[in-house]
Formats: C-alpha cells, structure tokens, sequence
C-alpha cells in the first residue's frame, strides 16, 4: 500500500489497534503520541521487525504550532498525507454542575479544537491532490448524550457535526469525511468500569458484548479503502441504542 496515514493519539487504545492493523496491510504509518512515549516506541519497534512501515512523532494536536509541525514532518518524510485518522482525545465523568470552566476547556481543546487543527492543516495538501480521506473517531455519546459526561457529549457532537459540512464542502475535491462512533469498547479510557457495570451495560446491548477496540480498527480500514462513503456517522455499537 502507498496510502500515507497520519493517526492521532495512536500509541493507545482504540489509536494503538489502528495503527497495528493499518501497519499489517503495509499502509505507511505515522504514530502520532503525546505522552506515551515508551509505549509508541515499543509499537513501533514491534512493527518495524514484522518489516512494516511506521514512524513516530511528539506532538500535542491540542495545540497548532504542535499540530503543524506534525503534517510538516509527513510532508518532508512522504511528500503526501492521503489519510487523517483523527483520534486523539480524553473524557471526564462529571456531574454537569460540577463541571469547571477547566474542565469544559480541557476538554473542547483536547477532543475538538484538535480535530479543526489537524483536518485544517492537512487538507490544503489533499486539496492539491484532489484526494483524500479524513475519519474521525467520535462516540456513541455523540449522537445520544451521556449522563454525567456533558461536556465529553458536546465535543463529539461537535466533531459528527463537522464531518457533515466539510463532508459536503470537500467532496467535490474527491475528499472523503466520516466518522466512528464507537460504543461500549473495552479500553483503557474504560479501565474504571467495573465487571459489574460491564455487565449491566452488556445486557442493554443486543450482542449482549463489548466492543474491542479491533472492532473501530476495521470500519477505519474500510472506510480507507472504500470510495463512495463520505458524510457518514458509522455507529458501531453492537446495536446499542439502535
């Protein structure tokens, strides 16, 4: 594969099982990494004695200086970036009244602005091309709400809601915009659930299971490989909230 695929946030989790599967069918990976250092440099020698293509980079995609460097280092070292996995991001649960002026701005900087910043500095390089394919990793609270996670809710509302207009924005340049909306996934974000609350969460699920973070890993390869699917909220949930 020649695709050249920036992933942000890919050291861990959901990011972690992308790049792993994305570097398996030989696309050209770049790891992006905030805080994760030995972990994305332990991927990363994984993958590079399986004769895979990857590369890390520092950057904190909250802030754009961070974010340009980033596309400017896929610039020089590929000459191209035909892929945007925008995945980086945190959550907080919270009362809504309890809810700082802290934690809202953490919080839209973090899961959102980065997303503006990241999409904004790479499309101008897909827009000479006439090519390109952003996918945004969103989540099943995004569409529905969650209770106690206000502000996590809004931020990826906001990111379904900019995948929609720059999916009608860019198409005519053959630039492709989606998102996943993950549900129950078992991760590190999710470390505090208890069995007991894995349990109860499953028994609202009509696959009666929880996600892998293998299972947003595959939408993401599809939805590279496809070409007629753009301005989509793919919902992958087990049928959570159908």
């Amino acid at each position: 594969m020649n695709k050249v695929i920036i992933v942000t946030g890919g050291s861990r989790g959901i990011g972690a099982s992308i790049v792993k599967l994305l570097a398996a069918e030989d696309y050209k990976v770049i790891l992006n990494y905030h805080q994760s250092e030995h972990t994305a440099e332990e991927i990363k020698q994984e993958l590079l004695q399986q004769g895979k293509k990857i590369e890390i980079f520092k950057a904190d995609v909250s802030k754009r200086e961070d974010v340009r460097k980033l596309i400017q280092f896929a610039i020089e070292k590929y000459h191209k970036v035909d892929v945007l996995i925008n995945n980086a991001g945190i959550a907080q649960e919270k009362l809504f009244t309890q809810i700082t002026d802290e934690d809202w701005n953490k919080m839209i900087q973090t899961n959102l602005n980065s997303v503006f910043y990241c999409t904004q500095e790479v499309v101008p390089y897909m827009l000479e091309k006439q090519a390109g394919s952003i996918i945004n990793i969103s989540s099943i609270w995004g569409v529905t709400g969650g209770s106690c996670e206000v502000h996590y809710s809004v931020t990826k509302a906001g990111i379904d809601g900019m995948t929609k207009a720059l999916a009608k924005e860019l198409g005519p340049s053959h630039i492709r915009v989606n998102s996943i909306a993950p549900g129950a996934i078992d991760t590190d974000m999710n470390k505090s659930v208890t069995e007991e609350e894995w349990e109860e969460v499953k028994r609202e699920i009509p696959l009666n299971s929880i996600g892998k973070a293998k299972d947003i890993a595959k939408c993401a390869k599809w939805l590279i490989e496809d070409e007629y699917t753009t301005g989509q909220v793919i919902s992958v949930n087990g049928g959570w909230y159908i």
